[in-house]
């Protein structure tokens, strides 16, 4: 029988990203299958500790194991920003293309435009807390590119490449990726206890 992970989000987004790169050996289930609908606090002001927050907010609440993550887009002309506010910089709205219309306006004149998608997973078993960290290095596009993906993928372009995030196959981007980074990580940490 297959191990199943409670992924501690409600973004269908994620979970179909966490699912194709951890593969058939765990079912991921979300929130909804644990019959939670609400907002998970994120008051935290570094991606690790908003993750951990995550985590431990639902282990608290049904005594389950789980794992959450965290990622922020940081740009180095912008201090780092948007950083730990990435889902909500243009406003509690939460919305890709005010981000994204957000960011572009920011660099409009600026020519320094390297950044890097940084994701934290946390996971927490029986109150024990593991982090694992995935970065990508990149620059930030003059204009939007491509239609897959979310969030900021239509304006990063990973070093290397030629395409954004949001035109790059969702098998390659789940090679590469800050998340995809970060969860290799925590797989060979699964594998090791297993």
């Amino acid at each position: 029988m297959k191990d199943k992970l409670l992924f501690a989000t409600s973004n269908q987004n994620k979970l179909m990203e966490v699912q194709k790169k951890i593969g058939d050996q765990f079912i991921i289930k979300d929130l909804k299958s644990i019959g939670f609908n609400g907002e998970i606090p994120e008051t935290q002001d570094t991606i690790e500790g908003n993750a951990v927050q995550k985590a431990t907010f639902i282990y608290e609440k049904y005594q389950i194991n789980c794992f959450a993550e965290d990622t922020g887009l940081e740009i180095e002309a912008l201090n780092g920003e948007p950083g730990v506010y990435s889902a909500r910089y243009a406003g509690d709205q939460k919305s890709n293309e005010d981000n994204i219309e957000l960011v572009l306006h920011k660099l409009k004149d600026i020519k320094n435009r390297n950044a890097r998608f940084k994701t934290v997973l946390a996971y927490i078993e029986n109150g024990d807390i593991s982090t694992f960290e995935g970065i990508i290095y990149g620059t930030i596009t003059t204009g939007k590119s491509g239609d897959k993906g979310f969030g900021y993928d239509p304006i990063f372009l990973p070093d290397g490449y030629d395409q954004t995030f949001a035109e790059l196959s969702i098998e390659t981007k789940n090679t590469i990726s800050h998340r995809a980074l970060a969860l290799q990580k925590f797989i060979q940490y699964l594998h090791k206890k297993s």
